[in-house]
């Protein structure tokens, strides 16, 4: 199985956890890491190119930080302009059927925050319900979603431990139940 990440991070370089986390899984065999703040720096995503990469992969992971509940500004543009009428849906648009979508997300907040009792008022798995539609839209089946908390305050060793959990949790995935949620960093 060939797996595409696609990584949404606006600062990719100087993110701590964003970072480790895609280098990690850049060292998986039948992995491809795609940047998209480093591709499309003047924000004019090549689409053709695009759908492109997404035929070539049966899996598809967004890797992203968490704004404002949902994805960086690029990533949505690129669900705009990739997953077009005629390709990704409607007639013709089966491109993406039975491919297999995920998302691993990271989040400033503590795993105690995204709760129906925290200050976000709710759970990662609600917060992450549009990426559960788009699946379902597209025809592809979701996957169980990945999370890392508290990322501002990780130790080193909290780094290592969710790089080595991301690369588990994407080897792992087809024996996960969906209804199981990954978090580090409870």
């Amino acid at each position: 199985m060939k797996t595409l990440i696609i990584v949404a991070h606006p600062d990719l370089q100087n993110s701590r956890i964003n970072r480790a986390l895609a280098e990690a899984v850049s060292e998986q065999p039948n992995t491809t890491v795609h940047a998209l703040y480093e591709r499309y720096q003047d924000g004019r995503i090549d689409v053709a190119y695009e759908q492109g990469l997404l035929d070539r992969h049966d899996r598809i992971v967004f890797q992203y930080p968490l704004y404002w509940y949902s994805t960086p500004p690029l990533l949505k543009q690129w669900f705009d302009e990739v997953l077009a009428y005629g390709w990704a849906f409607g007639p013709g648009g089966e491109h993406l059927k039975g491919k297999e979508i995920g998302i691993a997300i990271s989040t400033a907040g503590t795993s105690a925050s995204y709760q129906q009792c925290g200050y976000n008022l709710f759970p990662i798995r609600d917060i992450a319900k549009p990426m559960e539609a788009l699946a379902n839209y597209v025809s592809a089946h979701y996957l169980p979603p990945f999370a890392i908390h508290n990322v501002n305050h990780l130790t080193d060793e909290q780094v290592a431990e969710g790089k080595a959990a991301y690369v588990r949790h994407l080897e792992d995935i087809r024996h996960v139940k969906t209804a199981d949620l990954i978090t580090i960093n409870k």
